[in-house]
């Protein structure tokens, strides 16, 4: 078994899809609308298999599916693995990104930042320290 999509609920398709691309850095990887269904629009970081399919709120078909399920900002945060938080925050930054950390913060297990796309999703860039600066934190409480 293989995760291959997750869903986030969008305002509006097309400034999410400028979002995620220009700002963000991803790829587009779908975009197409069969008749009687809503547009299927993806895009993935550069360089993965995954996709996140960007769903129109408001366009939920199924009667069975709470009205929660269909609203943006509601219930989510992803977490995007980087290799330099710092750096990763300065860039996106520079393109326009929310964040709503000042700066990377350090935690016992790496760096992250809190940021926000258009519609009130969140994510959390991440930095995971190697296994022995981890430890080496958690003994003397000291930035290795």
């Amino acid at each position: 078994m293989m995760l291959t999509h997750v869903t986030i609920v969008v305002k509006d398709q097309n400034a999410a899809l400028e979002f995620y691309t220009k700002k963000m850095g991803f790829e587009k990887k779908a975009d197409y609308q069969n008749p009687g269904q809503p547009r299927w629009l993806t895009v993935a970081p550069k360089g993965q298999a995954i996709e996140m399919v960007l769903y129109q709120a408001g366009s939920m078909t199924d009667p069975k599916v709470p009205t929660s399920h269909d609203l943006p900002g509601i219930g989510t945060r992803w977490v995007l693995e980087v290799d330099d938080c710092g750096k990763t925050f300065a860039e996106l930054k520079a393109r326009g990104v929310k964040f709503l950390d000042l700066q990377p913060r350090e935690e016992g297990w790496g760096f992250a930042a809190d940021l926000v796309d258009p519609d009130g999703n969140h994510f959390t860039i991440h930095e995971t320290r190697k296994p022995s600066a981890t430890t080496d934190w958690a003994k003397t409480g000291k930035k290795v």
